[in-house]
């Protein structure tokens, strides 16, 4: 199994959570600042919209005893980009888009590697086609359905700011007219 990437997301290992996040899993699940928390029986997965809650979360989790990386490896967990896959390279991690049935779409989703197949120097990963998904989500809400991506630094220029509605950011697009959402993250409890 697997779990779906979407924004960019904080891949965790479920049994760091477990030996490392004072309360285990149903602990970590409260501390979540959104609604994009989804699990397999090895990864959790969590999903934002912006680098800067991705580094607040990241050293929300540090400051939980979880170690991101070390010696320039990741430990505990790896940030994943929907597009791009892993920020650091991760040889225990598979990263791919994959298809939603015979639908014709896609989704990003990554998995744990284990006993990859290896014939004639090509690994072949051991992807089951099956992923977890945040509670509610559907693909045609999802960021896999409708995504924009905007460069750091650069929103500010293709986007003008309407409002701020609780946590969500609201844009307009003068390109096209339309506006764009980006979910923000409130104040982590330590």
């Amino acid at each position: 199994m697997s779990v779906l990437v979407e924004g960019i997301s904080v891949i965790v290992r479920r049994e760091a959570i477990e030996k490392k996040f004072q309360g285990g899993i149903e602990t970590f699940k409260k501390a979540v600042p959104n609604n994009t928390f989804c699990a397999d029986k090895h990864l959790v997965r969590v999903g934002f919209m912006s680098p800067q809650d991705v580094e607040s979360f990241v050293k929300f989790l540090e400051s939980h005893h979880l170690i991101f990386v070390y010696q320039q490896k990741p430990i505990d967990m790896v940030v994943v980009d929907q597009l791009r896959g892993p920020t650091i390279v991760a040889d225990c991690l598979e990263f791919s888009h994959v298809r939603l049935g015979d639908s014709g779409n896609s989704v990003a989703a990554c998995w744990l590697r284990e006993n990859p197949l290896n014939i004639a120097g090509i690994t072949f990963s051991s992807y089951n086609n099956e992923f977890a998904v945040p509670e509610g989500w559907n693909y045609e809400n999802s960021l896999s359905s409708n995504f924009t991506f905007s460069p750091n630094g650069k929103m500010e220029e293709r986007l003008k700011l309407l409002r701020v509605d609780n946590n969500i950011e609201v844009y307009l697009d003068p390109s096209t007219g339309k506006e764009v959402y980006i979910g923000r993250i409130g104040r982590l409890k330590q």
